[in-house]
């Protein structure tokens, strides 16, 4: 299953004299890669190469550097470490010896990849937006069956009828979740699905 990261990771390497610093941070959407990657570029060193993934949407920058030794390379590193949701940036001070284009795309490249095998990670759950409705007095049993499922609770209504839960259910869950939930409810209610995400 794919994985993001569960914080923020740093890493170095010294390779031929040049320094090569790799920050990796977990991101939900384009904007806050962009802001990941601008917070983590050093405007005094020689590069600031960066990648991304989430999930169809991805982009890289070689950053001056000889084109596809750096972007493209840290881009693969996400893929074969299996990330997703990740931006990286990889600063390179240049310590005066040349590294060829190989030798470029080995460095970050295996920066990048060593960044992300030795960060935390989360699994990425695919998950569903529902809601289903119960009265007060059935909240709090609802509530912990929903947590042995794996569901959170994300907003909650109250009238004067009960309570109406807006949850992300994992997929997976869905099904025997909702099965409960009917028979729970004697037949009287059951989860809507509202919306997919991943």
């Amino acid at each position: 299953m794919p994985s993001t990261l569960a914080a923020p990771h740093d890493y170095r390497e010294t390779i031929k004299k040049s320094v090569f610093l790799a920050h990796a941070g977990p991101v939900g959407d384009v904007d806050a890669a962009m802001a990941f990657i601008a917070a983590h570029s050093d405007p005094g060193a020689t590069h600031n190469c960066w990648a991304y993934r989430i999930g169809a949407a991805y982009r890289f920058s070689d950053d001056g550097e000889p084109g596809g030794t750096a972007g493209r390379p840290m881009l693969q590193a996400i893929e074969g470490q299996d990330c997703d949701r990740v931006a990286v940036v990889v600063t390179r001070w240049y310590g005066g010896i040349n590294l060829g284009t190989g030798g470029l795309a080995r460095a970050y490249g295996g920066t990048a990849a060593n960044c992300l095998r030795l960060a935390p990670r989360v699994e990425i759950v695919d998950t569903v937006t529902a809601t289903c409705a119960c009265a007060y007095a059935d909240l709090q049993h609802l509530k912990a069956r929903l947590a042995q499922a794996g569901a959170t609770v994300t907003a909650e209504a109250f009238d004067g009828q009960g309570v109406t839960l807006t949850l992300s259910v994992p997929r997976l869950a869905l099904d025997g979740l909702n099965a409960w939930f009917v028979n729970f409810t004697r037949g009287q209610g059951a989860l809507r699905v509202d919306a997919q995400r991943g």
